[in-house]
């Protein structure tokens, strides 16, 4: 995607289980003195697509007088890590060796770039059930309504102000008492008061662990155990590469829960309609990851078939396909073998930038020029064909519609997305919750079905300077995702969100829209 969504973070966590429950395999022969922290950096490079601001774990081990300790640092996995230098990695694994480990890379949709923000976020206490540590993706959409109401409680303090510290207070005052807290319950209760997504990875300091993901189901959580190794992860491709087989979805509403060194399973919130966040198999996950049983790879290539399908333009020996690179390139080699036209690399990607960051929108144009480059010897002449997942802002595309036609010589732009016009904002973990930041909505008139007309894609096109504009439609992403669409949240192409909170933020972000305020629903 040329616009550079982020999302809320991604978690992996490992634990050294007391007796095998399965055969061994390559993933538990890895483990070497039952330390699984060592494994959760090579984890997180795999989920490494899902926030590259900062990275870090925590580790369990009852032999050290930190029973559980958290290493952090702001940048992408390798930095954080400190992987170009191995003296310094190798202590880093060394001082946080364990039998238990969780860990998270992060990208925020609230809070500063800053390693007070980067998780896991550790709570100390003197009783071993009141210490823990945990990371979380997703977003409360509530966030705001619960902090307030803590704060109107005698002596209670926020320091960072994001969810990540609500759910810390929240898990805290569950685990409060004499004796230890029944997990199942502590998550029951969590269940009840929050809306939105969240997935939580937690440990604490006597060796208790659990992987929970919220009853609906917005983003993907996925585990496996192989011998006396239990994984979580939470893309597919991070327990496939370490070597595990036989891997599930954690099932929304489910939990994991490692307790004496055993694992079990635990539903937590009764079954409910799923809310599947779509743009995860759209742009968010790994091209190699599965999501509810549903190919990311194939999906995208569906959605490029799709196009052609509805494709009006008549095909000739001057017309090629140009995907943006990277998460268009599944979609565009569909596209182009169906329409039988040469898919080819009109665009090139300079990957030694660094890690991406958030720009304000009049950098945008500006920073695409430098980071993607034409190639006149590929484009001159031509009809282009140009692929991309999805239009959020449109500044990027716009601008590489215009390095496509000039310095590329391009003669025609036909613009082809793999994904309906986002029309509202996100309030469950992805960074595009401003109505008035948002391409489409302006272009909608009177009551929207979710599939654009033509006449509002040719004022697009228009917009972006292109020849042609053809997007999906929302129903076009049951059949392309393998999915029944009312398991999907598309709250960002109907303007219908699947919580309460979600349809109140919506609200709150046209009201903004009118008062001429421009910032965050849930600021």
């Amino acid at each position: 995607m040329s616009e550079e969504l982020r999302h809320e973070c991604g978690l992996a966590a490992l634990y050294w289980l007391n007796k095998p429950v399965s055969k061994s395999g390559p993933a538990c022969r890895a483990v070497s003195d039952a330390n699984v922290a060592a494994l959760i950096p090579r984890m997180l490079l795999d989920v490494q697509n899902r926030g590259q601001l900062a990275a870090g774990f925590s580790s369990y081990n009852a032999a050290r007088a930190q029973v559980l300790d958290t290493y952090k640092d702001v940048g992408t996995v390798a930095e954080a890590f400190r992987m170009s230098h191995p003296a310094k990695h190798q202590a880093i694994l060394a001082e946080y060796a364990g039998r238990a480990a969780v860990g998270h890379t992060r990208y925020a949709t609230c809070g500063a770039d800053d390693v007070r923000y980067a998780q896991p976020f550790e709570r100390h206490h003197g009783r071993l059930w009141k210490w823990f540590t945990f990371a979380f993706n997703g977003q409360l959409a509530n966030f705001t309504r619960l902090r307030d109401g803590l704060l109107a409680k005698q002596h209670y303090h926020f320091t960072l102000n994001t969810d990540t510290e609500m759910i810390m207070h929240a898990l805290a005052y569950r685990l409060r008492g004499d004796r230890p807290a029944d997990l199942g319950k502590v998550m029951a209760s969590l269940s009840r008061i929050f809306d939105g997504a969240y997935n939580i990875v937690f440990l604490d300091a006597m060796g208790r662990m659990f992987i929970a993901r919220d009853p609906l189901g917005f983003r993907p959580l996925s585990w496996a155990a192989q011998g006396r190794l239990f994984g979580a992860a939470s893309e597919s491709v991070a327990l496939r590469n370490m070597g595990f087989t036989g891997i599930r979805d954690v099932a929304p509403g489910e939990m994991l829960i490692i307790e004496s060194g055993r694992l079990r399973s635990e539903r937590f919130a009764k079954p409910r309609c799923h809310a599947h966040c779509f743009f995860e198999w759209v742009y968010f996950s790994n091209v190699a990851s599965t999501i509810a049983g549903s190919s990311v790879y194939m999906t995208r290539a569906a959605a490029g078939k799709r196009l052609a399908e509805l494709e009006r333009q008549k095909p000739d020996p001057s017309c090629i396909v140009v995907p943006v690179p990277d998460t268009a390139k599944a979609a565009a080699d569909a596209f182009a073998y169906a329409m039988g036209i040469p898919c080819v690399e009109g665009l090139i990607r300079n990957r030694y930038i660094g890690r991406t960051f958030i720009e304000p929108t009049s950098t945008r144009g500006q920073r695409a020029r430098y980071k993607y480059t034409p190639l006149p010897a590929v484009l001159a002449g031509k009809r282009v064909f140009l692929i991309e997942d999805s239009i959020v802002r449109s500044t990027t595309l716009a601008a590489l519609a215009g390095l496509i036609r000039e310095p590329g010589g391009a003669r025609e732009i036909h613009v082809r997305v793999a994904c309906p016009p986002i029309v509202a904002p996100c309030f469950y973990g992805i960074d595009m919750s401003a109505l008035s930041d948002l391409f489409a909505p302006r272009f909608l008139r009177g009551r929207y079905g979710g599939a654009p007309s033509e006449k509002m894609m040719l004022q697009m096109a228009r917009a972006l300077g292109v020849d042609s504009l053809q997007y999906l439609s929302v129903g076009d992403l049951g059949p392309c995702l393998q999915m029944d669409e009312g398991s999907l949240c598309t709250g960002c192409v109907t303007g219908k969100y699947p919580t309460e909170w979600g349809n109140k933020l919506v609200c709150r972000a046209r009201g903004n829209i009118q008062t001429g305020k421009d910032r965050r629903t849930y600021e």
